[in-house]
């Protein structure tokens, strides 16, 4: 009688334990290394979470937004180019960022102003990037997928992400807007042919 009473109260905690919230500190687990080739390609903005509230107005006006990660030559550095749809007009800019482990800094920009570091995700195709700006004093938290669109499961993950760093919900992106074309030239194009 007592060993099933036993039994029962260890089948009960184990089911709790499987369905309680992870701690924070694990859920911003930074990555140890990110795979340079995993990485690079086209990765879609699927949700973001600014503590900067005007800035985060200002996101939230994005239709769409992608990041295109290339390798160079060097096993640390990268080239990224960033894509933004706003009132139907693609804005575009690139930039040269080093690894340096989890983190990466922007080349040719004041390091001590920004910190930056990918984070553990267990969206198998997603790419969680953290950044804190002035020593904390602002801080942004980015969901990517190789998918527009991502799971209940993984969403409600993200949410608690932006939770545990006590930042607004996050915005989530319209999977259904477009992107815009992986480069300016694709732009021009598709605007000469209307």
């Amino acid at each position: 009688m007592f060993l099933a009473v036993g039994a029962i109260a260890l089948l009960c905690l184990v089911s709790v334990s499987h369905s309680a919230p992870l701690a924070c500190q694990d859920l911003l687990l930074p990555l140890h290394q990110p795979d340079l080739r995993h990485l690079e390609g086209r990765w879609a903005l699927v949700a973001g979470s600014l503590s900067h509230l005007p800035y985060l107005d200002r996101f939230k006006q994005r239709d769409s937004a992608a990041l295109n990660f290339s390798g160079n030559t060097s096993d640390i550095k990268m080239s990224v180019s960033r894509s933004i749809r706003l009132d139907n007009k693609c804005l575009y800019d690139s930039y040269n960022i080093s690894l340096e482990g989890n983190s990466f800094t922007y080349d040719g920009t004041d390091k001590s102003n920004l910190t930056a570091n990918f984070v553990h995700t267990s969206c198998h195709d997603c790419m969680l990037m953290r950044m804190d700006v002035e020593s904390g004093k602002r801080q942004h938290l980015y969901l990517f997928s190789r998918r527009r669109k991502v799971e209940q499961e993984e969403m409600k993950e993200f949410r608690a992400q932006v939770e545990c760093l006590n930042m607004p919900p996050p915005v989530v992106m319209d999977a259904s807007k477009e992107l815009c074309p992986e480069n300016q030239t694709e732009e021009k194009n598709e605007g000469q042919k209307d």
